[in-house]
């Protein structure tokens, strides 16, 4: 038994979980939210920090897992922090300014509340460290975007990892000869194509901005738009606020819940009917992206909230692909299940999987193979 103490720092939460590596078996979890804020739970990370140690009753884990968005080009594999590796983590937050920063406040605190067990960083972007240079270079300046880092990195990394193991397993084949082409949709999403276990492109990019429609973001849109709102007299931090808080479902239907614009689109409402279109043409432009990519589909996979518990973008993201070897099984698809399941027919070549994701058993699992390591 390694029982691991998983972290997800955001700038004013931090989530947590006591689980077992090994079982997955959860002993216990929570989160402390508004840190920093009148009347929130705490006055600082530290705070926070201290009020989780409580919670767990003076136990101490094994080892201590910390979710970190982005590790830039040099971080592609779980690594075990130290002072040198957390100035690092320092250095490149330019790459993910919203993100790391945030996640290092988590480190550091925990650091602090648990000097005497190991601590290692995860990182969304080390499951894409295998994208080949065609898949992530941006066509600019070839010295400009060494300089300032800019190509593309990939996200929902430790998602990618733990759902291709699945599909692998409920499969009953090894990883490695497995074409897959995962979808992970929630209110962030994204979609990555896998060969033989190795990310080989998926849908964000530099930063997580870029790729599917998503609750609040845009994905992609030609970068001479935002010109264009330049020379009409928006500047920067409005392009990043509308871009990535009021864009996606929100900017469309004036929510960012699916939930929401689905029952709005089955009741009839034109925007939320429109919305959905231009959703799901953009899932299924990826897929078709990635059957080409790939030179085929062993299996194509649909996770976390949206993926997991929404048949109608399931099946609108495949219908008509018979001819590709994708076939529904539309009654399984329908079901109301929680559970890992085959919801293609049984004559699809594809076999088309929802697999309900597990990111902090990932990173439990990762921390303790990076201390083996």
């Amino acid at each position: 038994m390694t029982t691991v103490f998983v972290v997800n720092s955001g700038s004013s939460s931090i989530k947590w979980e006591l689980l077992d590596a090994e079982s997955g078996s959860v002993y216990s979890g929570g989160i402390v939210e508004r840190i920093g804020e009148p009347g929130g739970g705490a006055t600082d990370h530290d705070d926070g920090m201290q009020q989780i140690l409580a919670e767990l009753g003076g136990e101490h884990p094994a080892v201590v897992g910390h979710r970190v968005v982005h590790g830039g080009a040099e971080f592609t594999q779980a690594t075990v922090i130290t002072d040198a590796v957390a100035q690092r983590l320092e250095e490149i937050s330019v790459l993910a300014p919203l993100h790391n920063p945030a996640n290092l406040k988590g480190i550091r605190a925990a650091r602090a509340t648990f000097s005497t067990v190991p601590h290692v960083a995860i990182f969304d972007t080390a499951f894409h460290g295998t994208l080949p240079p065609a898949a992530y270079t941006y066509a600019i300046d070839t010295e400009l975007a060494q300089t300032h880092g800019i190509r593309r990195y990939g996200f929902h990394g430790t998602s990618y990892r733990y759902v291709a193991d699945r599909a692998a397993a409920m499969l009953g084949k090894d990883l490695a000869d497995l074409k897959l082409i995962v979808f992970h949709l929630g209110n962030g999403a994204s979609v990555c194509a896998i060969d033989g276990g190795r990310s080989i492109d998926t849908s964000m990019g530099m930063t997580p901005l870029e790729g599917l429609v998503m609750g609040t973001r845009s994905g992609d849109i030609d970068p001479g738009a935002l010109f264009h709102l330049g020379r009409a007299g928006m500047d920067l931090p409005g392009l990043d606020h509308l871009l990535n808080r009021e864009s996606g479902l929100l900017g469309m239907t004036g929510t960012g819940d699916m939930r929401d614009v689905q029952s709005a689109a089955d009741g009839g409402d034109a925007r939320a009917q429109a919305a959905l279109a231009v959703y799901y043409h953009r899932l299924r432009h990826y897929l078709g992206a990635y059957l080409i990519a790939l030179a085929g589909a062993d299996a194509v996979v649909f996770t976390a909230g949206v993926g997991e518990n929404n048949a109608n973008t399931r099946l609108a993201t495949v219908a008509g692909l018979e001819t590709f070897g994708i076939e529904m099984d539309v009654a399984a698809n329908a079901a109301a299940n929680r559970s890992e399941r085959v919801v293609s027919a049984a004559a699809s070549r594809v076999t088309v999987l929802v697999i309900p994701t597990n990111e902090e058993l990932q990173i439990a699992r990762e921390s303790v193979e990076a201390l083996t390591r």
